[in-house]
């Protein structure tokens, strides 16, 4: 009985060293905290995957670009770019074949109407010049030969004719001398038309003479290398000897596009703005427009007049042309352009201001100091250069040296 009773209590005893199971305990409280960890893995990725994409991959982003703006830009109707081209110009070439024997002007050189440019080796050409003057002597002289046996075959008829008409001698002697005259009078006329045209080779000859010294039929400036000295020119060698253009015919040809070409007015006032001197600012004219659209671009070419001294302007420079409604004052040319950049390029970083420059591919960060605004956007005092490709609207994932590329426009 004691032994029951000790087996009774010992069931009864509380064991404090082991923890009870939670009620409700077991494989789904496992399974609740799996995709607590799972759940919270997905929201890092999601809030990191911009980053990470756009640190590997390439980011397609819109593109603008910082410019000099005019301080006439209030008044500006439209906005082209084109290249410097000189109205009047002529590429010197040789008539006659030849090597060059002397050079006389040099690349830049300035040039009157009428100054020689080179002189080719003209000994061949004097030699058939020479050749040609002796067939010429001959010619005249084989002439002037059967002219004298006309006249004394004629003579001798017109005594033959004498005799017969007298009845002294037979007509047979002189029907043979008429027909000797005859003969001889259509010699004569070979032997002219034989001298003429060795006078008239002669003549050609003595312009390949004159054509191996090369002058130029304008005035102006040297645009091109002239050839070298031996080198072998002539018709059938399209070889120019130099390049010829006359600098008071500079004008800007820009393309404006068809859309706008109502904006632009024969006469109308203009600005330009040369990349080679981005500060500079020049007034021209619409002198006129070309009489062809171009289908590819739709766009038209319009010719602008400098009306300004254009010292330091060269053929093919780049130019920005603004058309403008009035004329600008000497006040107004006196005002500085300023460097703007669009408000949609200028981003907040850090606690400062930048933009994204596009390098090899890449964006590249650089602050930036504003002045104030201006349409659109603000005055640059301090960045980037005139004409630097910027990222316009730079997404908030993208960071220095990130690789991006340019949507297609």
């Amino acid at each position: 009985m004691d032994d029951q009773l000790s087996s009774d209590l010992q069931s009864l005893r509380i064991q404090r060293d082991e923890q009870p199971a939670p009620k409700g305990a077991g494989p789904g409280l496992t399974w609740l905290v799996v995709l607590v960890l799972l759940g919270g893995a997905a929201a890092g990725t999601y809030a990191l995957l911009p980053a990470v994409s756009a640190r590997v991959f390439k980011t397609e982003v819109e593109v603008t670009e910082i410019r000099t703006v005019s301080p006439a830009q209030a008044s500006v109707q439209v906005t082209s770019t084109g290249y410097v081209v000189a109205q009047v110009r002529t590429r010197l070439g040789a008539k006659v074949s030849g090597k060059v024997s002397a050079v006389m002007v040099r690349e830049g050189d300035l040039v009157k109407a009428g100054a020689v440019i080179a002189r080719l080796d003209s000994a061949e050409q004097r030699n058939a010049l020479g050749v040609a003057k002796a067939r010429a002597v001959a010619a005249r002289a084989r002439v002037e030969s059967t002219r004298a046996n006309v006249g004394e075959v004629q003579r001798q008829f017109e005594r033959e004719t004498a005799l017969v008409e007298r009845g002294i001698v037979g007509r047979s002697n002189a029907g043979d001398l008429e027909a000797r005259m005859k003969a001889l009078q259509q010699a004569i006329v070979a032997a002219d038309a034989d001298a003429a045209a060795v006078e008239a080779e002669l003549v050609q000859l003595e312009a390949n003479v004159r054509e191996t010294v090369i002058t130029t039929p304008i005035g102006g400036v040297i645009t091109s290398k002239p050839v070298e000295v031996g080198e072998l020119v002539g018709a059938v060698l399209p070889v120019v000897v130099a390049e010829v253009s006359d600098f008071s015919s500079l004008v800007v040809e820009t393309d404006v596009p068809e859309a706008r070409l109502g904006l632009v007015k024969i006469g109308g006032p203009a600005e330009i703005v040369l990349d080679a001197y981005p500060t500079r600012r020049l007034r021209g004219t619409v002198t006129g427009l070309s009489p062809r659209v171009n289908r590819a671009k739709a766009t038209v070419v319009v010719k602008v007049k400098f009306a300004d001294p254009t010292d330091g302007v060269l053929p093919d420079m780049s130019a920005r042309v603004s058309f403008l409604e009035s004329r600008l004052d000497e006040s107004a040319m006196k005002e500085a352009p300023k460097l703007f950049v669009p408000g949609t390029a200028v981003v907040d970083r850090d606690g400062e201001k930048v933009v994204f420059r596009i390098v090899d591919g890449k964006a590249r960060r650089e602050p930036v100091r504003l002045g104030p605004p201006m349409a659109g956007g603000f005055e640059l005092q301090q960045g980037p250069a005139d004409g630097t490709r910027v990222i316009n609207k730079p997404p908030s994932e993208i960071l220095d040296g990130y690789p991006i590329k340019e949507k297609a426009r």
